[in-house]
């Protein structure tokens, strides 16, 4: 089995409604992205025989979707009031809106999901809130 590795990162604010501690106000991180592919076979023709797969193509996807995400605010759906998130606009801040709490574990499932969707052989995603403190989905 072949495995290549590859990161990106991102600083965002976001928090966490309904939870009772520190995390419920808006914080933000440096979150680093981490993502394993894996494969049997490396391609045996072309410009990229002998090659699992393109580390440039590698890389420029998970960069990719780590940019959707940097120097935003981070909020789920529902968990702000449209008169504030309409504020926050006007005062020209950068939104992301998710279907999901911001948590690092469901930042690596959906990271891991959206690469699967580009036909990335995804083995693991690792997210990393603190340099102490990650989550993985996959493997």
């Amino acid at each position: 089995m072949y495995y290549l590795e590859t990161s990106a990162c991102f600083d965002s604010a976001h928090f966490l409604y309904g939870y009772n501690g520190k995390c419920a106000n808006i914080h933000g991180h440096h979150w680093v992205v981490e993502v394993k592919i894996s494969g049997g076979e490396l391609q045996g023709s072309g410009e990229k025989r002998g090659m699992l797969l393109d580390f440039g193509d590698f890389k420029r996807a998970v960069k990719e979707l780590a940019e959707g995400f940097d120097h935003k605010l981070i909020y789920e759906k529902h968990t702000l009031k449209p008169t504030t998130i309409a504020a926050l606009k006007e005062e020209g801040f950068l939104l992301v809106e998710t279907d999901f709490r911001p948590t690092a574990e469901n930042f690596a499932a959906r990271i891991y999901a959206d690469l699967c969707s580009k036909g990335l052989p995804v083995s693991c995603v690792k997210v990393y809130e603190s340099p102490e403190n990650c989550a993985v989905y996959g493997e």
